[in-house]
């Protein structure tokens, strides 16, 4: 039974200070999502766990079953049954989406142990029909010209061969029609269960229609500033953000203010950071 321990979490980019103080425990078995306004650190806080190099954490621990993450390198902490689902999938030319998956796949497997070829492409199919994804997609370059629904679907496929034992899932419903975000949430919560953690980041409330969650949290102002159940959900989803505000004294609830160009991975295509 996996657990995921973040305390006391500061870090910053480029000097500026982002995650003030988080706290969470994550259990296997259990499905957590954090929800808040644009700007708040949310997606920081994914990217922190994964050990994206632009972000320094300066405070508090990160644990995975006790070991510590935060002195993992990103592979490691993927071997270890971490796993993110990205806001903006990037798109690897020259690399097959089943190349890639299928070295993901044999990177987890214990020592001595070999992957079935037949047995992964039995997987791989069966994933592809359940996404409603095109047969050719193993084919096909990683993301490389795939639509912003693709790229996500994608990302749920990869999770559901991974298998992981902690998976994050940095707003998997962003760009989706309401077609696409029934099939990843029906996909996602038939993989709900004792041997998974699951942490949603999300704007809105509509993914967790589909997927049910048993802890809300809301961040602002780069920490979890108030934690319920679904009923936090459905007052955040009828009222908004702005009674929790003055509730607890909070102005600006944001850490991050987009008042300039992004960072772009890849300047040619416009993926930003």
């Amino acid at each position: 039974m996996a657990t995921l321990i973040i305390k006391d979490l500061h870090a910053k980019v480029d000097d500026k200070d982002i995650l003030k103080g988080v706290n969470i425990t994550i259990k296997a078995g259990e499905t957590h999502a954090i929800m808040g306004p644009n700007g708040t650190g949310k997606s920081t806080l994914a990217s922190v766990i994964m050990g994206h190099p632009r972000y320094e954490v300066t405070q508090g621990s990160i644990t995975l079953d006790g070991e510590d993450v935060l002195e993992m390198a990103t592979d490691e902490r993927a071997r270890a049954g971490l796993f993110l689902a990205m806001q903006a999938p990037m798109e690897v030319p020259g690399v097959t989406n089943s190349d890639f998956l299928k070295t993901a796949v044999e990177t987890r497997l214990e020592e001595g142990e070999h992957l079935a070829l037949f047995d992964f492409i039995k997987s791989y199919d069966k994933a592809l029909d359940d996404l409603k994804m095109a047969s050719d997609v193993p084919h096909r370059y990683l993301n490389d010209g795939f639509s912003g629904g693709e790229k996500k679907r994608n990302e749920i496929l990869q999770m559901k061969l991974l298998k992981p034992r902690i998976a994050i899932l940095d707003e998997i419903d962003s760009g989706l029609d309401v077609d696409a975000l029934k099939i990843v949430g029906d996909n996602v919560s038939a993989m709900q269960g004792e041997d998974l953690g699951l942490l949603m980041i999300t704007h809105y409330q509509r993914i967790l229609e589909y997927i049910n969650a048993d802890i809300i949290h809301v961040m602002m102002q780069g920490r979890i500033v108030k934690t319920g159940d679904q009923s936090l959900m459905k007052k955040i989803d009828a009222q908004g953000y702005d009674w929790l505000k003055e509730e607890l004294g909070i102005d600006d609830e944001r850490v991050i203010v987009e008042d300039k160009e992004p960072v772009f991975l890849n300047p040619s295509k416009k993926e930003a950071l």
